[in-house]
């Protein structure tokens, strides 16, 4: 394997992460980094080399298997710096960065930092202690109760901790948190944990500090838990009558130059109103503050600019009155001005140091001018200021970036720069100093070295003044008795409340008239326990609160209550849960810490079975059945003390119940002190009941109730309907959760509710031991409207019983039947509980709608769905069948196609992801009858458009509501649906219907037998009654066309529209941009009132014209108009057309085209000009030009069609033709042909002219159509073979030269060498392989170009089709080397020689052959040989002579010449006939040159000197080079001359003579 496929540069896999570190403190930072080969790390500070040598102990720098660290021991300020950490091996080089911030104290706190506990290092060294195999029990006694301190003072929390069984040197977990966030050791809080005793010291104390502090013992076992509420107050101030500090100063939205401040008002004004507030900022490392705005600001928020980039600041904030300055806040924690992505690179910096931060740029874009800016908003507006925010430009030119800020007055157009002196870096901007009231547009300028960029896109206008409103003040202020020192308050919220942070509440001694602050610190529940009052006395409170816009007004002062313990105990900590709507209860899981630290639980616990118990003998006898929830799935890990899920509620009992608050809301658990009376009832049904009575305290009212020994059964059974009685018992127990320590219980509703509403509930607990039951306890003091309560402060495994009253305003009703005895053991089962709470409503005869609550337990995953069974009421259990094969996430359910008369029972199951739950208890039966009576809600629109839900009951009583509910959710906002009710009829109208309206809609009606209709508004129905909405709210004459313009003869314009129904009444009225215009010389009107169009004609458009043009209809109260803008090219392009209809118009009163000049091109590739034209007469003629000189002309136009037609052709011209006369001769098209072409029309009336530019791209085209015709006319692409290799061809029907073909092989272009030729015979085009290869086989393709596109045309030269052409290709070859080689006489002898006698007679012909042929004379068919009569000679091997020095009768004969070679044999014959001294005959002769060839000679003697004579002229001036040359082209012509001299001998005459060699 190459090594160097191994090897690769350095990656951090950890980078190294930024801390902040008190003085004095250690600090490691850590990386691991891969690499090959390993990578050589440096670390560095400030860029400098850290070498732990030159500062011994103070660096520890440690490297082990890829992971590298530097520890800084006992650091100091100078150490806050940016530390590098470099890695580098032979593939290259990467850093990482870190920065360290070292804090000190500041201000009156001494610097402190806590020592390790004694013995801890001891203990660490002997190892740790081991937990396997023990159960802890975990006790937290001497506990900090309620505390009260003053900012500046110290507080310390303890608590003692008993563990057993006491191990030694064993440590517990041991965390504090404030309103349930994890506290960590710092300046502010120091935590101690001495072997038994858990300490918090708050070190200096602000009204930051004030909330819920809780301890939090863990071991493996589980945890403990206790919790206290600490309350600040403010310290005295310096100048009497001054406010309170602020509190919870901020820093949001940090920028380079930019970082807004905020904070919340404080509690406290001391008589005067806060005026505003003055923003200090102090730079890291300085003890110099800065106020940062000169006028007091109201509004809790303050953009503060003008910071350093790269350096961090601290701020602070002071509120001023008329009487003087408070005292600053608690300083800010420190932040950086940076960009926000530099700071996410930080990974996690909480505090960047002074001045050391390296701030780098991207390379740098020189030269580029920046886009312009993104998405400039106003983020922010005050009356003091506004705020603006934008995103930086795209890539280009971001290099030095920043920014220009301008604005102008709405309305106007005059932009001035705000910040003209120096540019801002932040993409952020806060402007002050603007005028309130007026509104504003702003818009935003980039700049860098290269120059200013362009402007954003302006903002829409912005009124400057708060948008922010201060919050309507709460109201119904309810106090409720709680302990000896405190009382429990609670209120209703501020309405249409925006940003609200919190409330204040205040109490005030009745008659005292001096109010005190009960809170510090804004509490964002509805509910709070105000501590440290003074028992006996009577209070009244008030609330207001308070949002960034200041504080509102106080709320109505409360009814007095007496500070005085309620019965059963009160509720130990300051903030309760949040109250829904009506005063009714929140959540019903009590609360418990989120707990946000890291650790993992120590150790987890299997799970315990779960099952309902009966302890007493009378249960076991009467076979009553448990009603708890057995699990059946197997054990599962859970942490004990861990929460199993939420509660979640139906929407027909309550929906207002709220999460926990995630920092002041606390236990909703009671202590376990006894109620001042308990009763135990506990009859059998039907049972006389036999109770005395008894007193309980409920809110700080008496709660009494007696009951007769003597009531009969029947009175029992059916109680009376008495105005005054109180509710019969609830019933039906069950448990829907159980956690270590608390159960979540069910009950079902009285069958009675009494004269009155049942307002709530009581529940009751009791252990029971052994089977015998202990004293009642009450689970709640203040009646709880749900049907479902968790039970708090119980024991793990311990037994209980359950008891349920409802209460009314008559009373309290009798307890319920004690419940099954339920273990408080911690449900661990994977599926969920059980829903619970099933309702039926909307009973008909074939449905009914069925609602319920999802389980209380959740199982290991949340629950995800829901199946419904039914069954017949009297069937058997095996008849239970599914409703829903589905699961459904809804809780409610329209249950279809029952049986009228039929009576039915449901049931619900849950299912999340381990599986389906167990199924809910079974309802009541109810059977399906549709009651008398009965109506269902109705949709109405009136004629307003206003769309209503409408119900009627015709059974209502004085006492019954209508309940409107949206997805069975009763509605409580009015601001999208408000009810009117008038009778028995109830209407919900909807403000505005839209998309957030979608719902089923039902109406309950109370106090009746079950009253309900519901109506289901879907997407389809929304859009159905939007649309019957507008139309009866708009009611508007349909259109059967728009309004649309056209254009007529002259150029006239016509305006039109139909109206599909209007009467002979209706009013139009014609308005051209906003103003009405009327019938006059321009405007031409028309109304047809049958038709119903309407219309309006101008006889031209001019420039004037530009605009829209609207028609206004109105027929009684129904109106509708239709717009025609004609604006831009859309209306020059109108005026264009009239301009050209009118000079149509004219021009067609003479002859002219009625086609133009536009050409053809025939499948022969011919191009044909041609037009059409009309209103022709004999006189009337038609001229012909190119480039301006006429090239045809047609005086008398005989056609009857009316079509002009040129043939373009290429002017030929012959010599000697007289200039005036063009002869025409049809060739290929070219680029001569390229030209401005003409045809003008004239007679007496006028002319018209048509002209085809067929210059440049009017040329390329045409010829690209050329092109394509001959790119079609193609043959498919095929194969042959010649001597020399293979050829590809194709043919067609007519090639152009300029036609640009490209040959491909293997889809690349083909580049021709002397190997491989491509060219053009004829129409064939053809590829030339020489000497083929099996390297030559694949795809070819000719390519022809066409301009717009190409035409292919392919063959595969492989496997059989190649083999078969390289075959043929080697048989002609070797055919065509035999044919070259071949032996052959070449000419120079003719076919008959006469000679006189006695003359000499010499004839040379070629001989060629490879190998070299043998020659052979013969006469008469004999051999003959060379002698001093007869002399033969071959020389040079390639020239035969025959001479006969002197010429007799004898030799006359016939002579052959035979040569011959191994490829073959020819012979050359001639007839030497002798005449004895004849004169000339004036035959035709011949005579041969000096290469022996036989030329045509004279026919007479003089003729023949002369050419004689000429002859040896040409012979003498022909140069050898020449003569070789001509040589060269014979041989190259002979394949060609052979089959030519073929055809010539036939038509030779039959017999010619030579004339005498000379």
């Amino acid at each position: 394997m190459n090594e160097d496929s191994l090897m690769h540069s350095p990656e951090f896999v950890i980078k190294p992460r930024s801390h902040t570190v008190w003085e004095n403190q250690c600090v490691r930072l850590h990386c691991t980094v891969t690499g090959w080969p390993d990578p050589r790390v440096v670390w560095y500070k400030n860029n400098v080399p850290i070498d732990p040598l030159s500062n011994p102990g103070k660096y520890k720098l440690e490297s082990r298997y890829n992971v590298h660290s530097m520890e800084i021991n006992k650091c100091d300020f100078d150490d806050t710096a940016q530390y590098q950490v470099s890695a580098m091996n032979a593939k290259g080089e990467l850093s990482a960065y870190a920065s360290v911030v070292v804090k000190r104290f500041k201000g009156e706190v001494d610097e402190f930092l806590p020592a390790p506990r004694p013995g801890a290092v001891a203990s660490i060294k002997e190892g740790p202690v081991s937990e396997y195999g023990i159960t802890f029990q975990t006790q937290i006694v001497d506990r900090f109760g309620v505390s009260f301190g003053r900012e500046g003072e110290t507080m310390s929390l303890g608590c003692t901790v008993i563990i057993y069984p006491a191990l030694h040197r064993y440590q517990p977990e041991v965390q504090w948190y404030k309103d349930d966030v994890l506290l960590t050791s710092s300046k502010w809080y120091n935590m101690h944990w001495s072997g038994d005793r858990a300490t918090l010291t708050l070190a200096h104390l602000n009204k930051e500090d004030e909330g819920l502090y809780t301890l939090r013992v863990s071991t493996k076992s589980g945890y403990e838990t206790y919790s206290a509420y600490v309350f600040v107050r403010d310290t005295d101030a310096e100048i009497e009558g001054a406010p309170g500090a602020p509190l919870d100063v901020r820093c949001l939205d940090a920028n380079k130059d930019y970082i807004i401040v905020t904070w919340k008002q404080p509690a406290v004004d001391r008589g005067s109103s806060i005026l505003g507030y003055f923003v200090d900022r102090c730079e890291v490392g300085t003890n110099h503050w800065i106020q940062c705005n000169d006028t007091p600001v109201k509004f809790a928020r303050f953009p503060v600019t003008g910071l350093v980039e790269g350096r961090s600041y601290f701020f602070r904030v002071r509120a001023v009155n008329k009487c003087g300055m408070s005292h600053p806040s608690r300083v800010s924690e420190p932040v950086a001005a940076m960009d926000p992505a530099d700071r996410a690179r930080m990974r996690g910096t909480s505090a960047p140091w002074t001045g050391q931060i390296i701030v780098t740029e991207e390379e740098p874009a020189e030269g580029i001018i920046p886009e312009k800016p993104q998405e400039l908003q106003v983020t922010e507006a005050t009356k003091n200021y506004l705020v603006l925010s934008w995103k930086p430009p795209g890539e280009k030119g971001l290099e030095g970036v920043m920014y220009y800020v301008e604005k102008c007055v709405s309305g106007t157009d005059s932009w001035q720069r705000v910040n003209t002196e120096i540019p801002v870096k932040s993409p952020r901007f806060a402007l002050f100093d603007l005028a309130e009231g007026k509104s504003y547009r702003f818009r935003v300028r980039c700049c860098n070295s290269a120059g200013v960029g362009e402007p954003s896109d302006p903002t829409e206008a912005t009124t400057v003044g708060d948008k922010l409103d201060i919050p309507s003040a709460p109201s119904k202020v309810v106090p409720t008795r709680n302990t000896d020192t405190s009382v429990v308050v609670s209120w209703e919220a501020s309405r249409d409340a925006k940003e609200l942070v919190g409330y204040y509440i205040e109490g005030s001694i009745v008659g005292s008239n001096v109010w005190e602050p009960c809170n510090n610190k804004p509490v964002n529940a509805t509910r709070f326990i105000c501590h440290g009052l003074m028992t006996g006395e009577k209070y009244v409170f008030r609330v207001r609160a308070v949002n960034a816009a200041g504080l509102s007004q106080f709320s109505p002062e409360s009814e007095p209550v007496e500070v005085k313990a309620a019965i059963g105990g009160g509720i130990p900590h300051g903030v309760l849960q949040e109250m829904g709507p009506g005063g009714k209860a929140g959540q019903l899981t009590e609360h418990r810490p989120r707990w946000t630290g890291t650790h993992d639980p120590v150790q987890s616990l299997p799970d315990t079975k779960l099952k309902a118990q009966t302890d007493t003998d009378t249960r076991e006898e009467s076979g009553s059945e448990p009603t708890g929830i057995e699990p059946t799935s197997s054990p599962q890990n859970k942490t004990k003390g861990a929460k199993k899920g939420s509660v979640s509620w139906a929407p027909d009992l309550e929906r207002d119940l709220v999460s926990e608050s995630s920092s002041d809301a606390v236990s909703n658990s009671h202590t376990d002190t006894e109620t001042a009376a308990h009763l135990e009832p506990d009859p059998a049904p039907g049972q006389d009941v036999d109770l005395g009575s008894a007193t309980v305290a409920d809110a700080g009212q008496e709660r009494k109730f007696s009951l007769d020994s003597n009531v009969s059964k029947q009175e029992t059974e059916k109680p009376r309907r008495d105005s005054s009685a109180s509710p019969a018992p609830p019933y039906g127990i069950t448990v829907l959760e159980c956690v270590r320590d608390s159960m979540v219980l069910a009950w079902k509703q009285p069958t009675f509710a009494g004269g009155a509403d049942i307002t709530g509930y009581f529940v009751d607990y009791r252990e029971v031991i052994d089977g015998v039951p202990g004293q009642w306890h009450e689970a709640n003091i203040k009646a709880i409207s749900e049907r479902a309560y968790r039970v708090s402060d119980l024991k793990e495994n311990r037994k209980y019983q359950f008891q349920v009253r409802a209460t009314n305003m008559a009373g309290v009703g009798i307890p319920s039947m004690p419940s099954d005895t339920f273990l408080c053991e911690e449900w661990t089962i994977a599926v969920p509980g059980p829903p619970h709470d099933l309702q039926i409503t909307e009973v008909r005869s074939d449905s009914v709608v069925l609602l319920w609550k999802p389980p209380v337990y959740q199982g290991r995953d949340p629950v995800n769905g829901f199946y419904l069974d039914i069954k017949e009421a009297g069937a058997a259990e095996e008849a239970w069948r599914g409703v829903n094969t589905k699961a459904t996430e809804k809780t409610f359910m329209k249950i279809k196609n029952l049986t009228e008369g039929e009576t039915y029972v449901f049931r619900v199951r849950a299912q999340n992801k381990a599986g389906v739950g167990k199924t809910s208890e079974v309802t009541e039966p109810v059977p399906a009858l549709t009651k008398p009576g009965t109506k269902e809600i109705a949709v109405n629109v009136d004629d307003e458009g206003v769309v209503s839900l409408n119900f009627e009951c015709g059974d209502i009583t004085s006492d019954s509501k209508f309940v409107w509910s949206k997805n069975y959710e009763q509605i409580t906002d009015s601001s999208r649906l408000t009810v009117e009710t008038k009778g028995n009829k109830s209407k919900a109208v909807f403000s505005s219907l839209g998309e957030d309206d979608i719902g089923v809609y039902s109406c309950l009606v109370t106090h009746t037998d079950g009253a309900s209709s519901s109506y289901d508004l879907s997407a389809e129905e929304l859009k159905r009654l939007l649309v019957v909405s507008h139309e009866h709210k708009f009611p508007i004459i349909p259109l059967k066309s728009e309004l649309a313009v056209e254009m007529l003869e002259k150029g006239r314009v016509r305006f039109w529209l139909q109206a599909e129904k209007i009467s002979g009444d209706a009013k139009i009225e014609y308005v051209f941009n906003d103003v009405a215009i009327s019938q006059g010389e321009k405007y031409k009107m028309n109304f047809d009132k049958n038709t119903g169009v309407i219309e309006m004609f101008m006889d031209a458009l001019t420039p004037a014209d530009e605009g829209t043009f609207t028609f206004q209809l109105k027929d009684g109260k129904a109106t509708n108009q239709s717009s025609l803008v004609l604006i831009g090219n859309v209306f020059k392009e109108l005026q264009k057309e009239s301009e050209f209809q009118r000079k149509e118009f004219f021009r067609k009163q003479g002859p002219h085209f009625v086609e133009y000049l536009s050409y053809e091109v025939t499948p022969e590739c011919s191009v044909v000009l041609k037009c059409k034209v009309g209103n022709v007469k004999k006189e009337t003629t038609a001229v012909w030009y190119k480039d301006g000189r006429e090239i045809k002309a047609d005086e008398h136009l005989g056609f009857t069609e009316g079509v002009l037609k040129l043939e373009i052709a290429q002017c030929d011209c012959p010599p000697n033709t007289p200039p005036n006369e063009v002869v025409w001769k049809k060739l290929k098209i070219s680029k001569k042909d390229s030209g401005m072409y003409e045809v003008v029309l004239k007679d007496d009336r006028g002319k018209d002219t048509a002209t085809l530019n067929l210059k440049d791209q009017g040329f390329k085209d045409l010829m690209n159509e050329v092109f394509s015709f001959i790119a079609n006319s193609s043959t498919p692409l095929k194969i042959t073979s010649t001597e020399k290799g293979i050829r590809l061809y194709t043919f067609v029907n007519i090639y152009n030269d300029l036609l640009q073909v490209t040959w491909h092989y293997k889809d690349s272009a083909i580049s021709f060498s002397d190997r491989i030729k491509s060219g053009v015979v004829g129409e064939q085009l053809w590829l030339q392989i020489s000497e083929p290869t099996e390297k030559d086989m694949g795809k070819y393709a000719i390519e022809f170009n066409m301009g717009n596109g190409s035409l292919r045309r392919e063959v595969e030269l492989c496997g059989q089709a190649f083999d078969d052409a390289f075959a043929e290709f080697q048989r002609l070859k070797a055919a065509a080397v035999a044919e070259r080689g071949r032996a052959r006489v070449a000419g120079g002898l003719p076919d008959v020689v006469t000679i006189q006698e006695g003359k000499a007679l010499n004839l040379t012909c070629n001989i060629s052959g490879d190998p070299l042929p043998e020659v052979t004379w013969l006469k008469n068919e004999k051999e003959i040989a060379s002698d001093e009569h007869c002399i033969l000679r071959f020389e040079s091997g390639k020239f035969a002579s025959f001479t006969i020095t002197a010429v007799s009768v004898s030799d006359s004969g016939k002579y052959s010449i035979l040569v011959k070679n191994k490829y073959g044999t020819e012979s050359g014959d001639f007839t030497l006939e002798t005449t004895e001294g004849l004169p000339d005959l004036g035959v035709t002769s011949y005579w041969t040159d000096a290469d022996g060839n036989v030329m045509f000679g004279p026919n007479t003697p003089q003729q023949k000197m002369e050419a004689v004579q000429k002859k040896k002229e040409s012979l003498g001036k022909t140069s050898p080079q020449k003569t070789e040359k001509s040589q060269t082209e014979v041989k190259r012509k002979d394949s060609v001359a052979a089959a030519a001299a073929e055809e010539e001998e036939e038509l030779k005459p039959g017999r010619s003579e030579v004339t005498e060699a000379e």
